[in-house]
């Protein structure tokens, strides 16, 4: 007999359904099936045999090997699976073969860079949250200037509209200024959060408009010279090397 070793709101969480707190709310409210029974308390475990059904639909299955994969975003995509305005989704771009695959966060429709998707719910949820120490690094194009002392509270992190976002350390590029307001100016900046528009809405605080960005970096994992549109799978080493560092938190 199979061994039921796995919490059903695990088992849940994994297939990128939703979180596992908001499963266990499922399980609560008696939307959840499992072989044809009705389950409403989060202690239950399942097998990986089981039929699992939240609202009528069956959930994914979950890969055992965990498959981290790196893709460019260009502009004008955007990172939900589905648009009501029939949008190109980066989803668009991996063949079905691939199988079910979620956003390691998200990138907004007019930014670009390195979007990171993986195979597992959890995993894909652990590598968003901040406690895991992955800063994101991004190339930044914006019209306006920033003074010193803006550069300042920025790294000490500030509230804009009631939000408080968390420290950004922003560099400008060498042999440039962020003084000259009549021009472009680009910067890099490193963060650890990555709230909904961080960047923009922080520097339209200061007046400046961001009108390029790009993503360069997350965590250990670079974007480097992988072409806009295109997507390249993190070699089995580098992927166990991240999960240990997860594992550590």
């Amino acid at each position: 007999m199979e061994t039921k070793s796995t919490r059903l709101a695990k088992r849940i969480a994994e297939s990128g359904v939703t979180s596992r707190r908001d499963a266990e709310k499922l399980i609560e409210a008696g939307r959840v099936v499992v072989n044809g029974e009705i389950v409403t308390t989060p202690v239950f475990f399942v097998a990986d045999s089981d039929e699992i059904l939240v609202d009528g639909a069956k959930i994914p299955g979950v890969s055992e090997e965990i498959i981290l994969w790196k893709f460019h975003k260009p502009r004008g995509v955007i990172t939900t699976r589905r648009d009501p305005q029939n949008r190109k989704t980066v989803f668009d771009f991996f063949p079905e073969a691939i199988g079910r695959l979620l956003c390691v966060g998200r990138l907004d429709y007019n930014s670009e860079g390195l979007l990171l998707l993986v195979n597992n719910g959890l995993l894909a949820r652990r590598l968003e949250l901040p406690s895991s120490g992955f800063r994101r690094t991004y190339l930044v194009r914006f019209f306006g200037s920033l003074s010193d002392e803006h550069i300042r509270e920025l790294k000490s992190g500030i509230t804009v509209e009631g939000v408080r976002y968390g420290p950004i350390d922003l560099r400008p590029r060498e042999n440039q200024t962020t003084a000259a307001s009549s021009m472009n100016s680009w910067a890099t900046a490193t963060l650890s959060e990555g709230k909904n528009r961080e960047i923009r809405k922080v520097l339209e605080h200061f007046g400046c408009r961001v009108n390029r960005l790009i993503r360069t970096a997350y965590g250990p994992v670079k974007l480097g010279d992988l072409p806009p549109g295109k997507i390249s799978r993190i070699p089995p080493a580098e992927t166990t090397r991240l999960l240990k560092t997860i594992d550590k938190l």
